[in-house]
């Protein structure tokens, strides 16, 4: 079932996504090569307790994994797709380092993610970054009342492919409220013109993941980290967005 948000509920919301914000500024200052994944991690966890608010990945329980998750941000690099766990990784020059933050304040949540390219990266990690960054953008802007859900998955799709890319499709955005995780499933592919309408009071947390290569992905050892089959790169960029009155309110940028 779809829970369309109150007026209300969307401004604790926005309180939330204006949190996750805060947390990508604060690691836009830290992040450089030479640094280790833990150190990101806590630095994001200091930020969002800061704030009076709590990480909503730490202590999570996928579908998939027989333990919680043990920290308070994702961190995923280069053919790492999603759910990376931060640790005593150095990141080096040349990278794609992916991190979701999610946080939760007055019962409610807000969930993004940023792709960010270290240092000098390859012509194909470029391509493949601002591919899915637009992609993401593209989406956000078929996010208005009267469209159909699966106009966000197809524009998506159409974006990757037109670069050569493919689309993750075992993972999926997903609506986002009091649950992390609510309905409706957002996949990153299919044909335009299907699924529920668009409603005002509908919050979408959307996330295109665009692979270099194959789009076939699996878990690792560790029970959470998702790595492309082909151990190419992959791209994630996620926004938490309310459907409202004429255009998309993005609650999870600041401006």
């Amino acid at each position: 079932m779809i829970i369309c948000k109150s007026a209300d509920e969307i401004r604790i919301m926005h309180k939330a996504g204006k949190i996750v914000a805060k947390v990508f500024l604060k690691i836009e200052e830290i992040l450089e090569p030479g640094i280790t994944t833990d150190y990101i991690d806590r630095i994001a966890e200091a930020t969002i307790r800061s704030e009076k608010a709590v990480p909503a990945f730490k202590g999570y329980r996928g579908k998939l994994s027989k333990k919680p998750f043990p920290s308070s941000v994702c961190i995923s690099i280069n053919e790492e797709v999603v759910h990376g766990i931060p640790g005593k990784r150095v990141i080096k020059n040349g990278e794609l380092v992916s991190i979701d933050v999610g946080v939760k304040i007055d019962g409610f949540y807000g969930d993004a993610a940023r792709t960010y390219k270290v240092g000098d990266v390859s012509n194909t990690a470029d391509r493949l970054w601002n591919a899915t960054r637009e992609a993401l953008d593209m989406a956000i802007g078929k996010c208005v009342s009267g469209n159909r859900l699966s106009d966000i998955s197809n524009i998506i799709e159409n974006r990757a492919e037109a670069e050569g890319f493919s689309v993750v499709k075992d993972f999926v955005g997903h609506g986002i409220g009091r649950d992390m995780h609510e309905d409706p499933q957002i996949l990153n592919y299919g044909p335009p013109g299907q699924g529920p309408i668009l409603k005002q009071g509908m919050v979408l947390a959307i996330e295109p993941m665009f692979n270099q290569g194959t789009s076939d992905v699996e878990i690792s050892r560790d029970l959470w980290t998702v790595v492309t089959m082909d151990r190419k790169l992959s791209c994630h960029f996620e926004d938490t967005v309310a459907i409202w009155e004429d255009d998309p309110l993005i609650l999870t940028r600041l401006t």
